[in-house]
């Protein structure tokens, strides 16, 4: 790629030609044109901006017009914007070698890195091209819009991580909270590929509430996502325990994190507020059904849960005759009303208008409270699908007796519309 460019485009290859700078954007306006630039890091920053430590450039498209997303990133907090491509690469111009002395981009097949040196008052310049070992993914693939790039990796080295806990001072991983990363990353993966199925794809700007954050790991995680999409983030955290209440809004605010913002309340009598998502994770037991009625009498695009405890209709259960062999073991009983109880959720989920997924998000060895219950809203249902929904619940109840389930009953005594009412 590009080797008609460049007089020798080995691994090796150097030049110390004046124009090296010249043949560098060449090479980058080439990349961006033929959509095979992968990413663009600019490094050793040698302007006047106060902590200002790189800038990090990605292909993207908003509103079906080709842009490059631009993260400034500082010590303390992340600026992104997203020029079309002419006006971005136009100040990228003004910056390499002035205002950055190292560039490194790499695209589909080949790493290209300019270096800059003053000697004698004046700029000397380095290029260098490689064929990359192993060829990244087609920036067309990763990059034609947000509903189709691949999360990559939260930056560990992020200072937030530092003050929750779960990053050393120097950037790295504390080994306590080995298991906990895995867990944030992979709840941050799932959370991307539900925005990008959901209406709020090419949505500019994403309202999040997560119900129960605690020290709101999860909650700082969505937050990065959104802005590292190029999302306006309204992201709010409710979490009982002042104290971390205290401790999340702190870090947000010493830290840049705009839109990030933590309140004090219980699901169970919080105002319905506008939300594009709503997050409950590890609610104990009916606190749950309550997360996800605030979700729905919301209107939102996403509802992600993950249970804890399911106290309700354990009780209420009447096992019948062919399952008692099996269930007469405490665990298998427990275990049973864990899964009715979230089936029920899931179903009256999916007839609100949902499809709905029930799931293990985590391996077991990691956290025994990994079910995720996953609703993304459809845009259109078919006639009479809501009414067989409730039907297949109105079975399920009546096989084991269930006298009632909490979700259901506030959706009852609530006026939300169902899809069929809608058409």
């Amino acid at each position: 790629m590009f080797t008609d460019l460049i007089p020798d485009s080995s691994p090796t290859a150097a030049t110390a030609a004046p124009d090296d700078r010249a043949r560098f954007f060449r090479l980058l306006t080439t990349a961006v044109a033929g959509g095979k630039l992968v990413r663009l890091t600019l490094g050793q920053y040698r302007g006047g901006e106060a902590g200002l430590e790189r800038l990090l450039v990605r292909p993207i498209t908003l509103r079906d017009e080709p842009c490059l997303q631009m993260v400034w990133r500082h010590t303390t907090r992340d600026i992104t914007k997203n020029p079309p491509n002419a006006q971005a690469l136009a100040l990228l111009d003004e910056l390499i070698g002035a205002s950055f002395g190292h560039a490194h981009m790499d695209t589909d097949t080949q790493e290209v890195q300019l270096g800059v040196r003053i000697k004698g008052g004046q700029p000397r310049y380095r290029l260098q091209v490689g064929r990359r070992a192993q060829a990244a993914a087609p920036a067309g693939d990763a990059a034609q819009g947000h509903n189709r790039d691949k999360q990559r990796p939260l930056a560990l080295e992020r200072p937030c991580w530092v003050d929750l806990g779960v990053a050393t001072a120097q950037g790295a991983l504390v080994p306590s909270m080995a298991r906990k990363w895995k867990q944030i990353n992979k709840f941050t993966e799932i959370f991307g590929a539900a925005l990008a199925a959901s209406p709020l794809a090419d949505a500019p700007s994403v309202r999040v509430v997560d119900f129960g954050c605690g020290k709101a790991y999860l909650t700082f995680a969505m937050h990065e996502l959104l802005r590292g999409l190029g999302k306006q983030a309204l992201v709010t955290g409710v979490e009982l325990r002042e104290d971390l209440v205290k401790l999340c809004n702190r870090v947000a605010r010493q830290h840049g994190h705009d839109g990030l913002t933590f309140d004090a309340g219980d699901v169970r009598s919080h105002a319905v507020a506008p939300m594009d998502v709503m997050v409950a994770l590890h609610a104990c037991d009916i606190a749950t059904d309550y997360a996800i009625h605030l979700g729905l009498q919301a209107g939102a695009s996403i509802i992600m849960c993950s249970p804890c405890c399911h106290k309700q209709l354990r009780p209420q259960i009447k096992t019948p005759a062919m399952l008692r062999p099996m269930l007469q073991h405490g665990v298998h009983l427990g275990q049973e009303a864990e899964m009715v109880t979230d089936s029920l959720r899931a179903l009256l989920l999916d007839a609100a208008g949902y499809d709905t997924q029930v799931f293990e998000f985590v391996s077991l060895e990691h956290t025994n409270k990994n079910k995720m219950i996953l609703a993304v809203r459809r845009a259109k249902d078919r006639p009479g699908h809501a009414e067989a929904i409730r039907a297949q619940i109105a079975e399920i109840k009546a096989f084991y007796g269930i006298r009632e389930q909490c979700l259901e009953t506030l959706l009852t005594n609530s006026s939300i519309p169902t899809p069929d009412m809608k058409n």
